[in-house]
């Protein structure tokens, strides 16, 4: 099933995506019947400095269901992962704080298909929601857990990735998928996947903290898996020509599939969020890739990324990595 347009007119890439659909007519250029024959017609408002008016802005339609099982809803009108979650729980008569994170064509708890930052406009959405909660307990047995955390985009972290043999691994109770909801009873929801990492990463060795989990809600299919992120490639999360990029400021926009170069550089750029902070977050990526893809030295690409992202205060050594990265990829060493 692919998502539909409401209006035969084409989409134009890179045009915003309008909570509502706009009228182009002139209601001045209308007839209205019955009025007085003495009275002069309005004249013609000219669009401004001479140009056409615009078109419609077609309406993106997109095919939903709950990842447990439900019937098929349909959602639009949404320009944020907040909005999109606010539209599905609409669908299915839920409160949005019972969705945990988005699949994209597939009901399982996939890592490859979460939708970060990006849906095809053939994507269909699988909504995962709030199922058992859990409570384990862990004693670090070397500095790091084995944990790799990313977030919903709207307050819910969640366990992305388990390094095989880590001290998490070894904890058969946890997860991929996990959503964690409080560290030693302090609740975490509202953090950043970033504050969890670090949070996580501040626990004393030999020292036994709690975490308190919400699993997604399973279908009978499903139950009994454990799912662990492969240690392939993340993959490609869009699909068809073009894809809707959902910012968390701002406005969502029709733009078209990225090139090979901002495949490859979010991936390596995403590769490194993990491996300097145990996170990711191809939407983070994707930014971080746009703010340095033009710039012709890595004083240029600093200055730009602390522009829009100064809040991470990234080290110096994870930006020249970073650069170093683009000049891989786009002298063909990736």
């Amino acid at each position: 099933l692919s998502a539909m347009l409401s209006d035969p007119g084409p989409m134009q890439n890179g045009e915003t995506m309008s909570p509502q659909m706009q009228d182009s007519r002139n209601s001045a250029g209308e007839e209205g019947g019955g009025a007085a024959p003495s009275a002069p017609p309005l004249p013609p408002q000219p669009p401004p400095h001479g140009s056409p008016p615009p078109p419609a802005r077609p309406r993106l339609v997109f095919h939903t269901q709950l990842a447990h099982g439900s019937p098929t809803g349909r959602i639009h009108s949404f320009t944020n992962v907040k909005e999109l979650y606010g539209k599905i729980a609409e669908v299915f008569s839920i409160s949005p704080s019972e969705i945990l994170f988005c699949t994209l064509n597939s009901h399982k708890v996939d890592m490859q298909k979460l939708l970060g930052g990006q849906i095809g406009l053939e994507d269909f959405i699988f909504a995962h929601v709030r199922g058992e909660t859990k409570e384990v307990e862990v004693t670090k047995t070397e500095d790091a857990l084995g944990l790799t955390i990313t977030d919903n985009g709207a307050g819910y972290a969640f366990i992305k990735r388990i390094k095989e043999g880590s001290t998490i691994d070894r904890l058969k109770t946890v997860c991929v998928g996990d959503h964690i909801e409080a560290i030693n009873d302090q609740s975490i929801v509202g953090c950043r996947h970033y504050e969890v990492a670090k949070m996580l990463k501040e626990q004393a060795r030999g020292e036994p903290f709690t975490l308190r989990l919400v699993e997604p809600k399973k279908a009978f299919d499903m139950i009994g898996q454990r799912t662990r992120a492969p240690k392939a490639s993340e993959g490609k999360m869009v699909s068809g020509k073009e894809t809707l990029r959902l910012r968390s400021k701002g406005t969502a926009t029709v733009q078209e599939v990225p090139s090979e170069f901002e495949e490859k550089a979010t991936k390596k750029v995403d590769d490194l969020l993990e491996s300097y902070m145990g996170i990711r977050d191809p939407e983070l990526a994707t930014t971080i890739v746009e703010a340095g893809k033009d710039k012709t030295n890595p004083d240029d690409f600093a200055e730009a990324l602390d522009s829009v992202l100064g809040d991470f205060a990234f080290p110096d050594v994870f930006l020249f990595d970073v650069w170093g990265a683009f000049g891989d990829v786009k002298n063909g060493r990736v």
